[in-house]
């Protein structure tokens, strides 16, 4: 099956090389492009794509707003994943981006096999979380001074999905989780599942930021 991919950076001259990149396997097809985020969305609702490949900083309607609109829109629902880009890992623009929706991040900088097999990581459903930097990325934003805790909002969840939720934050698979808490990997997708469903969060990327912000992982943990 070709993922079909949205491409939104205001750069022509990125476009086209991420065009080339994404494309080379044959498994890949560039659908559209977009030159701003307002654009993006719009490309989002016409071609209802498998993924947007999204630039942060745009002009007019930026990457991190075009995110939200697009993890917003019922239409689109989890159907559209958002993968961002960036030049700065330790971005707070990313980090929001994240919050609002994003299935995850790559510095524009990447290799161009982990492009293409990012794309399709995120198209499958699943949240970029494996090479540690969107953990490492929450965890500075985490611990800021300002930033409190709001453990108040876990209280929708069951206690056995917040130890699910808790080993989420810390990066484990569906399978490290069941090994550990002596569960069936369908199990745990179960519990991941109401988690999200209960605490509205779109993907895995959002339940890491949500076991941070909460306080149920820790900075460091």
């Amino acid at each position: 099956m070709t993922l079909r991919v949205v491409l939104a950076d205001d750069q022509e001259l990125v476009r086209a090389g991420l065009r080339v990149l994404c494309e080379r396997d044959g498994d890949i097809a560039v659908v559209a492009e977009a030159g701003d985020g307002a654009d993006a969305v719009a490309l989002a609702r016409e071609h209802r794509p498998d993924l947007v490949l999204m630039d942060i900083r745009m002009p007019g309607v930026d990457g991190l707003a075009a995110t939200r609109r697009i993890a917003a829109d019922p239409q689109l629902g989890a159907g559209v994943r958002v993968l961002v880009l960036t030049t700065y890992e330790l971005d707070e623009y990313v980090f929001e981006a994240l919050r609002a929706g994003a299935s995850g991040f790559l510095a524009k900088d990447v290799a161009p096999e982990a492009l293409r097999e990012a794309v399709r990581t995120v198209a499958a459903g699943q949240a970029l979380l494996s090479a540690g930097a969107t953990r490492s990325l929450i965890e500075a934003f985490v611990s800021q001074p300002s930033h409190r805790p709001d453990p108040h909002r876990l209280s929708p969840i069951t206690e056995r999905e917040r130890e699910v939720l808790a080993l989420v934050g810390q990066g484990l698979s569906n399978d490290d989780i069941g090994a550990q808490l002596f569960l069936s990997p369908a199990t745990v997708k179960t519990h991941v599942n109401h988690a999200m469903s209960k605490l509205d969060a779109r993907d895995r990327a959002q339940l890491v930021v949500i076991a941070y912000e909460t306080g149920l992982v820790r900075p460091g943990g």
